[in-house]
Formats: C-alpha cells, sequence, structure tokens
C-alpha cells in the first residue's frame, strides 16, 4: 500500500496544527459559528445530533494493521469503544468531544490516517474495488490510479470550494465491486487490444435526491491523461455547477438541465483547451510516475501453493460452523493457494458497519498473521482480508469467531447496508438502524438465508442516500410524516454492471410495518422465482413490480374486500 512520503507527512502535520488553532479560535469565540463550520468540514468534522462526528478517509478503503492498532486506541480514548464503517470505506466516529478533536487527529497523523476534505463541498474520499490486485476477472489495478488521482486533487486550490460535494470511483474489473456509476465520475481502467491502457469516463452520477447514474462521457481517455481529464470535468462542474440551491448542486443537475450532448461537448471542450496549452503538459502522466505510485501495490512475497484443499473440505465436512463461512464469506483468489475472505461486520443486533476497539485488535492480529498485514473495507459496509492462504482458513475461521467477525452471510438477507439514521444523524427524518435489527431477525436463521439467497436490501435515512437505497434490491427510506417516521420501498436496483435506480413500489409504510413489509415481499419472491437460482432482481426485472405490489399491500387488500 501506498507510504507517505516527507511531503505527505508534512502536509498532514501542518493541517493538524492549523486545525488545532481553529479550533482553539472558535472555542475562544473568535470565530462565529459559520466561519469554524466551514473549517472543520473541510477536516471531516459534522455536527451531528448529539455530539460532533468525525469522518476519517481510508484512501480505496485500504488499512494496515498499525493503523487498525491505532483505531481500537482512538476508539476508546477519545470515542465510546466502536466505529462505523461506510459506504465510501471510510471510518466514522460518532461521539469524540470537539476540544480533543486537535488531539485525535494528531494521533492518527502519525499512522498516515487523517480526515482532509471528509466533508464539505470538496472531492471526497476516492472509492474503489475491494478485491483489485488479488480478482482474477481484473484487467488492471485501479489503486496506483486512485493514488495518483488522490494526490492531485487533495488541497487542490481550484476544487477546495466546489458547488457541492464530489465524488471518484475506480474500477479495472470486469465486475464493477466498487458501485462506481452511483458517483460524480466513475473511472473503469481498460484495456485496448493494441495493449494501450486507458480510461472509461462516467459523469454525473449521484444518488439522494433526484437519484442518477453516470452516463459515458469518454469511451478511451490515454492513460497520461488522467489528471487532465479530471481536471476538465472537475473545472466544467465549478464554473457551471448551481450555487443557489443545495438540493441541486451536484453535477448530475448540469447533466439533467443542459442535456448530455451540451454536457459533454463541455468537458471535451475544456479536456481540449488543457492538452493545448502548458497546463496540460504539466498535468501530463509521465511513465515514471505512474510506475513511482505502482510501485507501492506490488503483490506481496506469495508462498509456493500448498496442497490445502482437500484439508480444508475434510475440515468443513466435520463442522457445520465452518462450513457455513467458507460457503459464504470465502471467495477466489488470482493466486493458487490463497483465498479472499470476507469479515461480515452484520452480526445479530449489531449496527451494520460497526466496529469495537477489540475487534480492531483482532483484525490488526489476524492481518499480520495471515493477510500480509493489510485490510480493506467494501462499499456495502464488510471487511475484506485479501491474501489468506487456504492452510490457514480453518485458523483465520476460529480467530474472527472469537472476535464475533465471522457471521456466514456475506451477500445474503441479513447484509443490510445500514446508514446511521436518526440514532445519530441531524440531517435524517427516521430510524435505520432499529429497522435493520427487525429484518435481520425474520431471517436470522441460516436455513432462512440459504432459502433467499443473493439478496441486497438498503436502507438510509433520508433523502442524502448515505445508505444507498436508491441501489438496493430492496431500498428502504426513512421519511418523516407530521412527526413520525414512515419508509418508502424501492425495489429493482443495483450497483453493479447492471446497474438501475430502484423504482417506488407505493405508499409509505408506518414504523411498525416496514419489517413485516420487507418479510412480504420476500416471501412473495420465493412464490414468484421461476426456479432455486433465480435471484430477486433477476426475478423482479422478470415479472415487474405488480406482484410484488399486491404482496406488500396484501392486508389492505383482504381489508378491502371484507
Amino acid at each position: 500500500m501506498y507510504r507517505y512520503d516527507e511531503t505527505d507527512r508534512a502536509l498532514v502535520m501542518q493541517r493538524v496544527e492549523q486545525f488545532r488553532d481553529q479550533t482553539r479560535r472558535y472555542l475562544a469565540g473568535e470565530l462565529t459559528e459559520e466561519e469554524f463550520r466551514h473549517l472543520r468540514l473541510r477536516n471531516g468534522l459534522y455536527q451531528q445530533r448529539f455530539a460532533p462526528m468525525l469522518r476519517i478517509s481510508v484512501p480505496y478503503g485500504l488499512l494496515e494493521s498499525a493503523q487498525l492498532r491505532t483505531m481500537a486506541h482512538i476508539v476508546r480514548k477519545y470515542d465510546r469503544g466502536y466505529g462505523h464503517f461506510t459506504t465510501r470505506q471510510n471510518i466514522q466516529l460518532n461521539w469524540p468531544k470537539l476540544e480533543q478533536v486537535p488531539d485525535l487527529l494528531a494521533e492518527l497523523a502519525e499512522v498516515q490516517l487523517h480526515g482532509i476534505q471528509a466533508c464539505g463541498n470538496d472531492t471526497r474520499n476516492i472509492t474503489s474495488d475491494y478485491l483489485a490486485g488479488v480478482a482474477a476477472d481484473e484487467h488492471i489495478d485501479p489503486r496506483p490510479y486512485c493514488e495518483l488521482l488522490r494526490q492531485f486533487i487533495t488541497l487542490h486550490p481550484e476544487f477546495y470550494w466546489l458547488p457541492r460535494k464530489f465524488k471518484f470511483g475506480f474500477t479495472g474489473a470486469a465486475v464493477d465491486r466498487a458501485a462506481t456509476r452511483t458517483n460524480d465520475v466513475a473511472v473503469h481502467l481498460v484495456r485496448r487490444e493494441d495493449g494501450a491502457i486507458g480510461y472509461r469516463f462516467f459523469v454525473g452520477g449521484g444518488l439522494g435526491r433526484l437519484p442518477m447514474l453516470g452516463q459515458e462521457m469518454n469511451a478511451f481517455v490515454p492513460e497520461a491523461d488522467l489528471l487532465s481529464y479530471a481536471c476538465a470535468i472537475l473545472r466544467t462542474f465549478n464554473r457551471f455547477g448551481r450555487r443557489d440551491n443545495i438540493h441541486k448542486a451536484r453535477i448530475k443537475i448540469v447533466l439533467r438541465e443542459w442535456g448530455y450532448e451540451r454536457f459533454r461537448a463541455a468537458i471535451e471542450e475544456e479536456f481540449a483547451r488543457i492538452k493545448a496549452s502548458v497546463e496540460g503538459e504539466e498535468l501530463l502522466l509521465l511513465p515514471q510516475d505512474i510506475e513511482r505510485v505502482r510501485a507501492h501495490f506490488t503483490a506481496p512475497a506469495y508462498e509456493p501453493p500448498a496442497q490445502a484443499g482437500a484439508a480444508v473440505t475434510a475440515l468443513a465436512a466435520s463442522d457445520a460452523g465452518f462450513a457455513a463461512w467458507m460457503k459464504r464469506n470465502v471467495r477466489a483468489h488470482k493466486m493458487p493457494g490463497y483465498r479472499v475472505v470476507f469479515v461480515s461486520l452484520k452480526a445479530p443486533d449489531r449496527t451494520p458497519g460497526d466496529c469495537t476497539a477489540e475487534q480492531f485488535e483482532a483484525l490488526a492480529d489476524i492481518c499480520d498473521a495471515y493477510s500480509f498485514g493489510e485490510l480493506r473495507s467494501t462499499y456495502d459496509q464488510n471487511l475484506v482480508l485479501a491474501d489468506v492462504p487456504e492452510r490457514e482458513l480453518r485458523e483465520v475461521w476460529r480467530r474472527l469467531n472469537a472476535a464475533g467477525l465471522a457471521t456466514p452471510n456475506i451477500g445474503l438477507v441479513t447484509d443490510i447496508v445500514c446508514c446511521p439514521g436518526l440514532d445519530f444523524c441531524g440531517l435524517a427524518n427516521a430510524g435505520s438502524i432499529g429497522v435493520a435489527q427487525d429484518i435481520y431477525r425474520r431471517f436470522d436463521t441460516l436455513d432462512a438465508q440459504y432459502e433467499v439467497g443473493a439478496i441486497r436490501i438498503t436502507i438510509s435515512g433520508c433523502m442524502n442516500g448515505c445508505g444507498h437505497h436508491s441501489v438496493g434490491h430492496i431500498g428502504i427510506l426513512g421519511v418523516d410524516k407530521h412527526g413520525e417516521e414512515w419508509y418508502q420501498v424501492t425495489l429493482g436496483g443495483s450497483a453493479g454492471n447492471d446497474a438501475a435506480v430502484g423504482e417506488r413500489i407505493g405508499r409509505a409504510l408506518a414504523r411498525n410495518e416496514i419489517a413485516d413489509g420487507v418479510e412480504r415481499l420476500i416471501r412473495g419472491y420465493l412464490e414468484l422465482r421461476c426456479d432455486e437460482d433465480e435471484t430477486f432482481l433477476e426475478c423482479y426485472r422478470r415479472v415487474g413490480m405488480a406482484p410484488f405490489k399486491t404482496r406488500l399491500y396484501e392486508n389492505e387488500s383482504e381489508a378491502a374486500a371484507a
């Protein structure tokens, strides 16, 4: 993974000291609330319902064991003993004290973590495929390009006060595991038949109000022009994005109001202008620039494959718990003798995405012993040990199980994506965590989850869509109706290669109705599917909305008939 050089370290530490002084001045009454708001946001600090919330950037979701141990220390010292992994591969702390945040940031800086540009109207944390470097379907490892772009846009003065927040997502594989088209910009690394590397750019994605998927702007931007094309997009947005209405300030609104042809022409015109100028020469990525950063992402020292397959199969045959975990939480690796292990943060009666201090420490030890000291966070609030020797799978399971991190539910009905909702967030209209737990209890047995199969349930507590409800197979959006919590339901969303925005099914359900409603939808799917291999999404796309709507509101139909 990328390690800071002296410039990186100096920048982050100077930033900490700047914020320390800004916080001191605010607490002393020398800065107004509004003046301080802009400063704290650009250092990752929100004001939530009950306390500040600190968002810690995790570039492209990659963490090392030293950072995990520091997180364990941080959440004990400055928070309430846990952190929360988000859908942007970040970590959030919900209970820090404002006066302690500068000290907290200083300790994070010692292990190359920070909150710079984690909030505010600037370029946010860059997300990427959590299987980068280990997936068999990968064309090009996207992480070096993520890092090159991160270095370019961090604290860039031109893109530091954008009309609204701005997000990049990268993938370099055949399967989009990073929900890239839900971002303002999606970058797909591609390789032409002649071997040339380039980028397929999609622009104008975004969830929240008016969810949209990014549209293709350029099918092949040469490898050397990553920064120039990104600059052209950002500059177009900065010039023409709306600043008069926060709800219409995203780049997707420019695309919608202008239309595709005018929007694309503006970006291409700016790109051509940059390329014809001295600036274009300065932004050009030379081969040595790329190789310098790529050297940080070389493959670890894999050992020759051991003949462990038969032994692992025998162990699974004699231990149902291990077998269930192997079935759901272990995936293939491009290297013989290794596997990818998913760490579930979706245990019963736990908030999706939460990780305790003890679990951070356990993960650090497991990473060091079995996965070259690295861990990855995923788009759907789980974690990944990317390089586990096959012969060590039983021991990894044992240690994860002891830490409460081996729930065998990856991709199943209880693997629910969920924002903090009204329990924490000052923007939320309704609770999310309790709804997720209620749904979980209805399908808490493995038999029930296996019967349902692959399904993605996503929950957001407000229109901002941090729980990505718009692209869930079943999406749930909390709304406020006269001071009461209600929930709108959408069906048919997807965040992968077949990306789609879900369709709203009908009237909202009350808090005491929503979990039962989701159960009726899933039971309806089991009746409607053509065979056991047809997924919920496939079934919905085949039969359409009507039969699901009938089942969701079947109690009302019965009442009307009576």
